[in-house]
């Protein structure tokens, strides 16, 4: 997969080096000439060049490109960025990094981003994950699809437990994905029984999280 990252700061360098370990292609795009050395990022292509100009992304080869990233540290280029590399180039998938969570809402399909990651909104989210029981809390958002990555640790009181997954009625376009239970990541089969403090991770249309909620821990 060849993956083009605009900013190549320490967040763009960080993901150029964890693609490149999992084999993909990566350009680097950045308008420092300090951040585009060739060794900046050992095996990724550089480019010395604005990323909000079309003359540039016409350089980085943007139609041959699976996935484009907007990494920079300044939230209008990301959502510059991101449109031009969906409209004019038709990127199947454009990842924005936001900076400013009072921002994230821009962040949509409407700029030409499908994924948009908020560091404040992730890490909060793994601090409510791992203090709440019976709370659905939202880990992730997948933008192009509409859906949230939810989870729910299962209070004693809630009314599933003790049943197998096959009889509980979830709400539509909700998908149970995993059920994590100690140290164990269990992939739900209908004969599955839930218990007492298990970690349930559901794909769930974001209309359908209080229906949710209400079903598992009311």
């Amino acid at each position: 997969m060849r993956v083009v990252i605009a900013g190549a700061g320490k967040v763009g360098r960080s993901i150029a080096q964890e693609l490149l370990s999992n084999g993909h292609e990566v350009l680097l795009m950045d308008k420092d000439p300090a951040l585009t050395l060739p060794d900046v990022v050992p095996g990724a292509h550089v480019l010395l060049a604005d990323a909000c100009e079309i003359s540039s992304l016409d350089e980085a080869d943007l139609t041959s490109c699976q996935v484009v990233v907007a990494a920079t540290g300044d939230d209008k280029v990301n959502l510059v960025i991101s449109l031009l590399a969906k409209t004019e180039y038709g990127v199947p998938r454009v990842v924005a990094r936001v900076n400013h969570p009072k921002n994230e809402w821009m962040f949509d399909e409407s700029w030409g981003v499908d994924v948009a990651v908020s560091t404040p909104r992730i890490i909060s989210a793994l601090v409510e994950e791992a203090v709440a029981v019976g709370d659905l809390v939202r880990l992730f958002s997948f933008r192009q699809g509409e859906a949230n990555l939810v989870e729910l640790t299962l209070p004693a009181d809630s009314d599933v437990v003790g049943r197998r997954v096959g009889d509980i009625a979830f709400p539509v376009d909700t998908a149970l994905v995993t059920i994590l239970r100690h140290t164990h990541v269990i992939t739900p089969t209908p004969d599955d029984t839930l218990e007492v403090g298990d970690e349930l991770l559901f794909v769930s249309a974001p209309d359908q999280e209080g229906a949710l909620q209400e079903l598992l821990a009311p």
